[in-house]
Formats: C-alpha cells, structure tokens, sequence
C-alpha cells in the first residue's frame, strides 16, 4: 500500500483487556472517566468508521493508559494482563490489516525479567514492531540502571521504543498543596515529564552507551525542541561558570543526543509547534501520529486536524511524505 498516512502513535483498549482492567482495579472512576467515555478505544467498527474519512490513514496499534505497572504489582496477574492486551492487538491487526498495519507491545515493566520475555514472545510470534514504556514508571525515571535491559534488548532488535508520559493529578503544582488544578499536571506536567526523560537519558549516558537505541517521544517531544538554545546555553554556561560536570562522559555536545529522539506530530493540529519540532530535529525524525481517539469526537478531531496541520507546514512535498508514510516504514521496519 502506497500514498498512506501511518498513525505512529495511537491508543486502543481491546474489549477483553478492558473487561479484566475494570476488573483489576479498585478505583474506577479514571477508567469510567477515559475509557468508557471514549468509545472508539474498543469499539473497532465506530473507530473505522472514523478512519474512512481520511484517505491512506492506517494506524500502529499501542494500548491506552493507565499502564499496567500502576494496576498490579502482582508478577502473574501483570504478565497475563500483558499476554491479553497483546494477544487482542495482534488479533487486530491480522483482522483489520487495511487499517492496522503493527501494534507495539505494552509489557508488565514492573517485573523486568517477564517484560524481557514478553518483548521476545511480541516480536518474534506475534510480529510487534516495538514496545511502549511510560515516564515516569511508577515515579521511578527511565535512566535507572534497572530498565537498561529493556534498552539493550530493544537495540539489539533495532526496533523502537515509544515512551507515553504520565502525571497523576496527585503529583501537586506547588509543594503548598496536595493536588494539581486545572488540568495542570496533564497539560503542562505530561510536556514536562516528556523532556526531563529526554534529558535524563541523555546525561546519564544511556544513549552514548546504546547508539543504536531509537526512542519515539510523545507529543512532539515535549518542551525540548522549543527550548534547544537554553538547553545549549544552559548547561554551556553550568559548565564554564560552576564548573559542573554534567556532560562529563560524553563523547559529543548533548544536543546532538537529544536529537537523536524520533518527536511524533501530535500537538493537536498547531502548525507553529510542528515548525518548531521541524526546525530542532528536520523531517527525517518526525513521524505522524495523531493521539487518537483522546479527543471531544472519539478520534475524528484529531485525526483531521493533525493530517491538515502537516499539510500546511511549508516544507517540501517530500518532507511531508517522509512525516506521513517513510519514515514510520524505516522506523517499524514495515513492509515497503
């Protein structure tokens, strides 16, 4: 198939997973809230339906929120949570292919050794091209030396890893106060979460150690591309000034690590953030996504407004095919 726009990054909940989720967990109201609502998450007739208003769009299966690790801590219950989820996407994607071209595999990253398994058994029976990770984990940041094997496995496959961020309303705006406001902690602290993992994988040497390591960051990489010179300036100055030692170790200037990060297109349709992300990492490294079915039209607003922002970004019609199709076939290692 030719002439497609391949959502890179994407939620669904299949029906059974669903069903064992409300099951698994003792305070609803989240999922009644952002799955119940969103119908098109497990409702694979009404989500088509959707996606046949836009010519060539296609879709990478990933599995919505909240992650398994904040479920269970249970090893046998997050495994089979995680055998389930990725059964039903796979399942999808042999059932739908004209619409659903891969899924990525969510893992039980709480138990490392079941997630390493799980990574084998995704990729080489169920033929998954890459696996989600969340930042933080369980508020634990993803340069811990304890995920490393999740990064060295996932090189050695050279397929990548998409990293979704989370923060919890109880994660407060101010140390003042026991809860965040205004949907703060979301439309600010997702963003944040987003580019302190970027930084952190980078200034703990994580990507100089992996070279081979690809890593998908979520809405457009957060606050990174628009902040390129302070984070050069900054740390230049930290350096020169109080003699800090934070690239101590690294063998080339950290934003060229940073730049190594593939950034997605979802930023809601807003063509100045997509320049912006053009102009930090150019179109080899930017993949279209969409974040659907999170918005106020279960999947058809953002699919329509983040296809009609590539569109208008004034780059050549090359570029824009690399963003819509190319680059997620190199990336997913996709058939041509």
């Amino acid at each position: 198939m030719k002439g497609l726009k391949i959502d890179a990054f994407c939620h669904v909940m299949p029906a059974k997973f669903k069903d064992m989720l409300f099951g698994a967990v003792r305070e609803k109201v989240f999922l009644q809230r952002n799955v119940e609502s969103q119908q098109t998450l497990w409702d694979m007739d009404r989500r088509r339906q959707i996606m046949d208003r836009y010519d060539g769009l296609v879709q990478i299966l990933c599995l919505a929120a909240p992650p398994i690790e904040q479920v269970v801590s249970n090893k046998k219950k997050a495994a089979d949570l995680a055998r389930i989820a990725n059964d039903e996407m796979a399942e999808l994607v042999y059932k739908y292919p004209d619409y659903f071209v891969a899924a990525v595999a969510c893992l039980p990253i709480n138990h490392i050794d079941t997630a390493l398994n799980e990574i084998d058994r995704a990729i080489r029976d169920l033929k998954f091209r890459g696996v989600l990770m969340h930042t933080p984990v369980n508020d634990k940041p993803l340069d811990l030396a304890e995920f490393e094997p999740i990064y060295q496995k996932m090189s050695e496959y050279d397929l990548p890893i998409l990293i979704h961020p989370l923060r919890r309303p109880e994660f407060a705006d101010y140390r003042t106060e026991d809860r965040s406001k205004f949907r703060i902690a979301q439309t600010i602290g997702w963003p944040y979460e987003t580019a302190c993992m970027m930084l952190r994988l980078t200034f703990s040497g994580v990507l100089q150690k992996y070279p081979n390591l690809k890593i998908l960051a979520h809405h457009g990489g957060g606050f990174i591309p628009f902040l390129e010179k302070r984070i050069v300036g900054g740390y230049d100055a930290a350096e020169m000034r109080r003699k800090e030692p934070h690239k101590l170790g690294l063998t080339r200037p950290p934003i060229e690590y940073l730049k190594r990060f593939y950034l997605d297109t979802a930023l809601h349709g807003h063509v100045p953030a997509l320049m912006c992300t053009y102009a930090f990492c150019g179109a080899e490294k930017m993949l279209f996504a969409t974040d659907s079915p999170y918005d106020s039209q279960l999947g058809d607003r953002y699919a329509r407004e983040n296809i009609n922002a590539v569109e208008e970004m004034e780059i050549s019609e090359v570029e824009k095919r690399m963003i819509f199709e190319d680059n997620a076939r190199k990336l997913f290692q996709l058939p041509v």
